[in-house]
């Protein structure tokens, strides 16, 4: 009497586990990029909170001067946090968002910027504003698509 043998070789299970240590090489890098990019879209959105007191404010006094966090309604550059957010400050019109100590490490303490440019309009008293989005430290990878170079 025969007996079949049943079940997997070792080498067959070595396949696999070769297999699913490549899949996973390739897969955290990926997610990790993922992670640091959701950190900066939450620094952006925060950022963006703001841009809406420092154009009201732009157009009740016609400038950008003197529009600093603590002023004019702007709540305080510490009070404006989120889970990896420290703070958002808001200096002459210009929202700076830090990135905390929770962020990823690929991120961390790195700082967004958002420029507020005045368009003037033809004939009009105050020009509309626009908003120019740069990364001090924060690299190109990890940036919303609009403000990356």
């Amino acid at each position: 009497m025969t007996r079949k043998q049943s079940g997997f070789t070792l080498i067959e299970l070595m396949i696999v586990v070769a297999i699913i240590g490549i899949l996973a090489a390739i897969a955290i890098p990926r997610y990790q990029d993922y992670v640091a990019r959701s950190q900066v879209t939450e620094a952006f959105n925060l950022a963006s909170g703001l841009k809406t007191a420092v154009a009201e404010i732009y157009a009740n006094t016609g400038d950008l001067a003197g529009i600093d966090s603590e002023t004019n309604g702007i709540p305080a550059a510490a009070t404006v946090n989120g889970a990896y957010v420290s703070q958002v400050a808001v200096d002459e019109g210009v929202i700076t968002a830090t990135m905390g100590v929770d962020a990823s490490a690929a991120v961390d303490a790195d700082t967004v910027v958002l420029t507020p440019v005045v368009t003037d309009a033809a004939g009009a008293e105050l020009g509309s504003i626009t908003w120019n989005c740069t990364a001090s430290t924060v690299e190109d990878q990890y940036l919303p698509q609009n403000c990356r170079g």
